[in-house]
């Protein structure tokens, strides 16, 4: 059949997600399902965008358009970081039908309105800096996940030049210790062994409540007080925030993976302070041999962007070096891209191909050293999270291929076999 010929989708019964961008945003989703749901909103697509790059918000876009072609007669609603800062530019889509703002996603008062055709305003996108409150979504579980994700903060207070995310999720703000112990057990009595705390800066966690908690105390007082608990992961970390406790957790506590996520950008000292950051290079590399010291089975990954305005080929020689010297190994690389709003999107751009090939020399070793360290796995015993049938996750974020027959969700101990195609197989050890 060709694809002219494809028969369309059939309109879905329920609300169907469509998630784009970071871990925070597949909590929420999970979060607006349950609403739409429990609100009996169907025959509806909810496109949770990322306004991260200008890549992110036109792979939206495009679902956005093929989710109409699909679907003639679904109300289409779309939110998420891109809807919250251009919601203007998604309102004139003729395939939308509702945009709604990072605040109004997470009430259940939208999805009854929705489904009860009282949402009259097309737009309904609220002030992101005005909000004080992060309310504690209690999810029970995962809809065909084997971990789950708790969100522990939400929002940003700093403001990084390259960066538009503080406008989508306004400045930020904890919950409570009570509320994410509640979840975490709440998640472990329903079978999960994996668990995530999540955040837009996970690293500020505390700082807005009373006696400002770090993020260290949460983590010790969720290992201390759910002890069925098998797995713990952070899902990113500043190395200008963590904390002294962190620190002691991250290299001496085995329930707390050996797979930290650095925020890191750039690697030249120049780029990171024309960027805003808060860390220098020399500080990324000291944290993580530090780490590395103390837990030698680490592994880090992290994020770097390619390309920045004024960035020579020294200054990009400076970052390809740093993942060596840091030594990273799971990386996300991501050409720079100027997000209207932002100071860096009035410096003048390098040129497009310049951006690109910087970009690729960033992949390309990433590769190498994420090779490097699959085949120093082969030989070795690693506790893999069964994620679908016939593949895993090693505690250092390895995929793993296993035997079929492995529960989803289950932690199985495996003997790994070989290394290829950036993954591992492994076989019950």
């Amino acid at each position: 059949m060709s694809a002219a010929e494809k028969t369309p989708a059939p309109a879905p019964t329920a609300s169907e997600v469509l998630t784009f961008g970071c871990r925070l945003n597949a909590f929420e989703s999970e979060v607006m399902r349950r609403h739409a749901e429990a609100a009996g909103l169907g025959n509806a697509i909810i496109v949770n965008t990322c306004a991260v790059t200008s890549e992110s918000e036109r792979q939206s876009r495009q679902a956005i358009r093929r989710a109409r072609r699909e679907n003639p007669d679904a109300v289409i609603v779309v939110t998420g970081c891109a809807a919250q800062v251009n919601a203007a530019r998604f309102a004139a889509m003729p395939e939308v039908d509702h945009v709604i703002g990072n605040t109004e996603k997470m009430k259940a008062e939208t999805f009854t309105d929705l489904a009860r055709g009282r949402m009259e305003a097309r737009v309904v996108v609220n002030d992101i800096m005005s909000v004080r409150d992060t309310a504690a979504h209690l999810v029970e579980g995962f809809e065909g996940r084997a971990r789950a994700f708790v969100e522990v903060q939400q929002g940003c207070d700093h403001r990084c030049t390259f960066c538009i995310i503080p406008y989508g999720r306004g400045p930020s703000r904890s919950a409570l210790p009570a509320d994410i112990i509640a979840q975490t057990q709440a998640l472990v009595a329903g079978g999960y062994n994996e668990l995530v705390l999540t955040g837009v800066d996970l690293t500020a966690w505390g700082a807005d409540l009373a006696g400002a908690p770090v993020l260290g105390d949460l983590v010790r007082r969720i290992l201390l007080e759910v002890p069925d608990l098998s797995r713990l992961r952070l899902s990113s970390i500043d190395v200008a925030e963590v904390d002294d406790e962190l620190f002691r957790l991250i290299t001496d506590e085995p329930r707390l993976m050996p797979h930290l996520h650095l925020s890191l950008q750039a690697g030249d000292d120049m780029i990171l302070k024309r960027m805003k950051r808060r860390h220098s290079r020399g500080q990324a590399i000291d944290f993580c041999a530090r780490v590395r010291a103390a837990r030698p089975d680490v592994v880090f990954g992290a994020d770097l962007i390619a390309g920045f305005p004024t960035e020579t080929d020294a200054m990009f020689e400076n970052t390809l070096r740093m993942i060596d010297e840091a030594g990273l190994t799971w990386l996300h690389v991501f050409p720079y891209s100027a997000r209207p709003g932002t100071p860096a999107a009035k410096i003048p751009g390098l040129p497009g191909d310049i951006v690109r090939e910087r970009a690729r020399a960033l992949r390309t070793a990433g590769e190498a050293s994420r090779n490097a360290f699959l085949e120093s796995c082969v030989g070795g015993i690693e506790d893999a999270l069964v994620e679908q049938p016939g593949l895993g996750r090693t505690a250092r974020y390895a995929h793993v291929t296993l035997p079929d027959d492995a529960a989803t969700g289950s932690v199985l101990r495996v003997r790994i076999t070989n290394a290829a195609d950036g993954r591992l197989a492994g076989i019950p050890a």
